[in-house]
């Protein structure tokens, strides 16, 4: 076991981790964390992105080693501290962007990494971000709807699929 030490959404943490031990798993069970989802375990779904260093990452992807000093944002560290949703959160609920809610995790962070990069996407341009990230349950027209919110476009010209 090695000690690993972070800065998580603003706060020092550290656990203790084997050198096997995903990004994600530690972030789960060492931390507590449990709002970055793991459901495939193979980079597939994009229901365990956060940002390592500023940068989104499949935190399945990612042994918990390799995040030693690193900064990493979570789920949990998108709200305010008196539970205020950030512009991305509050335009899923807006506009329901999500439904079961297990991938919505992931496409917040997501749509949050995308428009730090890109503030005013196309709706195209959102559709292609979010190809690593698999819903089951919205067929994204909601969520494509919502980040195209959240960036302060008109969303009433996107097409229902």
């Amino acid at each position: 076991m090695t000690k690993v030490s972070m800065t998580v959404n603003g706060k020092p943490a550290s656990g203790e981790a084997e050198g096997r031990t995903l990004l994600s798993s530690f972030l789960r069970e060492e931390l507590e964390l449990t709002g970055t989802h793991v459901g495939c375990d193979t980079s597939q779904c994009g229901a365990c992105v956060v940002h390592v260093n500023g940068v989104a990452v499949k935190s399945c992807t990612m042994l918990a080693i390799e995040a030693e000093g690193a900064e990493v944002a979570t789920i949990e560290g998108q709200a305010a501290a008196d539970g205020t949703l950030n512009t991305v959160q509050q335009a899923f609920q807006d506009h329901h962007g999500l439904q079961c809610g297990f991938c919505t995790p992931g496409m917040v962070m997501s749509a949050t990494a995308l428009l730090k990069d890109n503030p005013k996407p196309s709706e195209q341009e959102i559709r292609e971000y979010l190809e690593g990230n698999l819903c089951r349950c919205t067929g994204y027209h909601n969520i494509v709807k919502a980040i195209m919110a959240a960036s302060g476009q008109d969303v009433s010209a996107i097409a229902a699929e």
